[in-house]
């Protein structure tokens, strides 16, 4: 097949491509407008395959997005364009519409127009899969699981603009007929990740001698994903998935968020030494919890495991190991981007 993948210069995104053109048949075409998150250096490793193509280009631009259907002669689309950090969300949440919920909908626009005039044998294998978030569902209790059936509750404006995206693919789908798909994944972390968020923010500090903030209490919890496990799972939904159907996929790695800054902390402790010989949790800090802050999120991934084969291949530890691992070796890549676009400062503090 020939895919779309939108926000693809992005961290998941980048890693789809990268495994997309490293493991499988498949050509991509990465669609991305290059936002303060993207990076094109997250796409060197595949950018000079004969079988990748890049066109820089906003989701919410019918006609530019038209034209890449034509030209391209796309039969798939993998759609991780967005705007994905909660803490901007609550500082502006304008961008998170635009782009989240109104390009979602262009995008809709110009697949289902593109489906509807392809050959029959074209069009019957035609799909779109829309990668979304577990926080949709909002914030869980001690025990259960998210799983495809549990009603959407978001919590903050960047969850709702996913909740609102993945509710014009179903209605897409319910409508037109339109074979779009949904996936909600739990947290990403791995190679390639912007330092705004948990794990390359409290790495990079670690190593710069920074502080390593901890919201509130340190003890909300996630279910973390390595982010290539999570691009293998979504080549598979892609390509084994059923039109109109939504699959959950997590790691089955839950953990305290203030466990999480220790295991790193740790992995440093063993890996690059502080100079006074000190522990890297001695850089611990715990600042305000952030408004609105779900408890705690962990998916229920039996149904793509049941039903599509898929498990993840990293533990919480392996996945770690290898992602600090990166980014002792990968400094340039992020150093730039610290030393630019962002400097690690705290957002989302004020309620508005």
């Amino acid at each position: 097949m020939k895919i779309m993948v939108t926000g693809g210069a992005g961290f998941i995104g980048s890693a789809v491509c990268r495994e997309l053109i490293s493991h499988t048949d498949h050509s991509v075409v990465n669609v991305d407008v290059l936002t303060y998150a993207a990076n094109l250096g997250s796409v060197a490793p595949v950018a000079d395959d004969p079988r990748y193509a890049f066109v820089e280009l906003d989701i919410c631009d019918r006609a530019g997005l038209d034209k890449v259907f034509a030209e391209h002669e796309i039969d798939a689309v993998m759609h991780l364009a967005a705007e994905s950090h909660v803490d901007r969300s609550i500082d502006g949440p304008a961008a998170f519409i635009e782009t989240n919920i109104v390009g979602t909908y262009t995008l809709l626009e110009a697949a289902r127009a593109h489906w509807g005039q392809l050959p029959p044998g074209r069009k019957e294998h035609f799909r779109m899969l829309h990668i979304s978030t577990d926080e949709v569902y909002g914030s869980l209790g001690d025990t259960d699981l998210f799983t495809e059936e549990t009603p959407y509750d978001p919590s903050s404006p960047y969850s709702a603009s996913k909740a609102s995206a993945d509710h014009l693919v179903m209605a897409w789908h319910r409508t037109y007929g339109f074979p779009g798909m949904i996936s909600n994944c739990s947290n990403n972390y791995g190679p390639y990740h912007f330092p705004e968020k948990l794990v390359p923010l409290v790495t990079t500090n670690a190593m710069d001698g920074q502080q390593l903030p901890i919201y509130g209490k340190g003890d909300q919890v996630r279910d973390w994903l390595y982010v290539e496990d999570h691009a293998r799972a979504l080549i598979t939904v892609l390509e084994q998935g059923e039109a109109g159907d939504s699959y959950n996929i997590g790691g089955n790695n839950e953990k305290k968020n203030i466990e999480v800054v220790e295991i790193i902390c740790d992995s440093l402790d063993n890996l690059r030494p502080r100079e006074d010989g000190k522990s890297h949790r001695d850089q611990m800090a715990f600042v305000a919890d952030r408004p609105g802050h779900d408890f705690r999120y962990a998916i229920d991934a039996s149904k793509i495991a049941r039903e599509l084969g898929w498990t993840p291949r990293e533990t919480f530890e392996t996945g770690m190991a290898k992602t600090v691992a990166w980014y002792l070796e990968n400094g340039s890549w992020w150093r730039q981007i610290k030393e630019g676009v962002y400097d690690g400062s705290r957002l989302g503090l004020e309620e508005k």
